[in-house]
């Protein structure tokens, strides 16, 4: 079937994490936030019996509220098709990332807020990078008591060698997590209430000290930090493009839409790796780290094509991903289920027609 869309409007995506970081919590938000459910079902619900989330279909997974096969499932944001595979946490599914992440053109690697970097976390950070999976980060769970977004940046620094780029701080942490201060649109965004449906208040970062009074010095303090941290973003960010970089440091200006380009073309190279927070339980921060998974992640295609080899496995070329060039596609997942036999594909170029006939080439 050939494509509906141009290739651009397409992501394909992995959600990647420790056990319990809230992967499957934050797909269950994304698949609201798209329109693509209209209820929430919580993952501590499934143990109940109170329904089952999309991507935690079998009844094991259900019965311990953990992942342990990978799940695929399609949506739409903003006119871009987002393909999302959420992905086992739990180190004895290790494979099962393995095989999702040689797939994938982007991946949103979620974090636990009081736990910061874990060394599954670790594992599945490295498969990426052999992969050369370009990431965002999603700092969940800021609600929670002993949440520490400072903590888990320097983890991500320190431990896993990412040059971490802060596209969001938190406004607030544990019972006075209200939302996040923007850095690259120059923003906060204040929620009024946890509701799934609740709407949220933007506030110029020049106001938000006045806005916001919190108990806690640390949290008052990034209130405070929020004009440096910008000027930060700015720096690294326009250091991806010379023109921007000396327009910036020459007038103290820059366009906002060569921002954008520049944290982009940072994050598809490995240079850069965006930094974003919220709470996918309270339903603050999906929305914004959808806009970035479109913003920063590249289509099928952009981050270079498939490699392809000999017999005697040599790279011979690349196929670049195109409807008109041969079909090549990579049989990434085997299940057995009530249908019989599920093969899931990625198509890498041209077009399969019901009825076609595929070799498989390792056989």
């Amino acid at each position: 079937m050939a494509r509906q869309k141009e290739l651009k409007l397409y992501r394909n995506i992995g959600i990647i994490a420790h056990i319990d970081a809230g992967k499957t919590t934050t797909t269950e938000r994304v698949l609201y936030y798209t329109g693509r459910k209209h209820q929430i079902v919580d993952v501590h619900d499934t143990k109940d019996g109170k329904g089952s989330t999309t991507t935690d279909y079998m009844e094991q997974e259900r019965k311990r509220g953990i992942t342990i096969q990978s799940a695929a499932v399609s949506t739409e944001w903003k006119g871009y098709q987002v393909n999302v595979i959420d992905t086992p946490g739990h180190v004895d599914f290790t494979i099962e990332v393995n095989r999702s992440l040689r797939v994938l053109d982007g991946a949103v690697v979620v974090f636990d807020g009081v736990a910061g970097v874990e060394p599954q976390t670790e594992t599945n950070w490295r498969l990426a990078d052999q992969y050369n999976v370009p990431r965002l980060c999603y700092v969940n769970k800021m609600d929670r008591i002993g949440a520490n977004f400072a903590h888990c940046v320097k983890g991500i620094r320190e431990r896993l060698g990412a040059n971490a780029l802060l596209c969001q701080v938190p406004l607030g942490s544990n019972d006075e997590f209200c939302g996040m201060a923007d850095l690259v649109a120059g923003l906060g965004y204040i929620w009024i209430s946890d509701d799934k449906d609740s709407k949220w208040e933007s506030v110029p970062l020049e106001d938000l000290r006045a806005r916001l009074k919190f108990s806690s010095t640390v949290d008052n303090d990034w209130v405070d930090q929020l004009p440096k941290l910008r000027q930060d973003l700015l720096e690294s960010a326009l250091a991806m493009d010379d023109d921007a970089f000396e327009r910036l440091l020459e007038t103290g200006e820059h366009d906002p839409v060569m921002l954008k380009k520049c944290i982009r073309k940072g994050a598809i190279s490995g240079k850069l790796v965006p930094v974003f927070c919220g709470s996918s339980y309270r339903n603050k921060g999906v929305q914004q780290l959808l806009d970035g998974v479109v913003d920063y992640l590249p289509y099928p295609g952009e981050n270079g094509g498939i490699s392809m080899v000999d017999a005697d496995g040599k790279v011979i070329g690349e196929q670049e991903v195109r409807d008109d060039a041969p079909a090549r596609a990579l049989a990434f997942k085997v299940i057995n289920d009530q249908f019989g036999t599920l093969t899931f594909c990625r198509v890498y170029s041209g077009v399969i027609k019901k009825g076609d006939t595929l070799l498989n080439v390792t056989r």
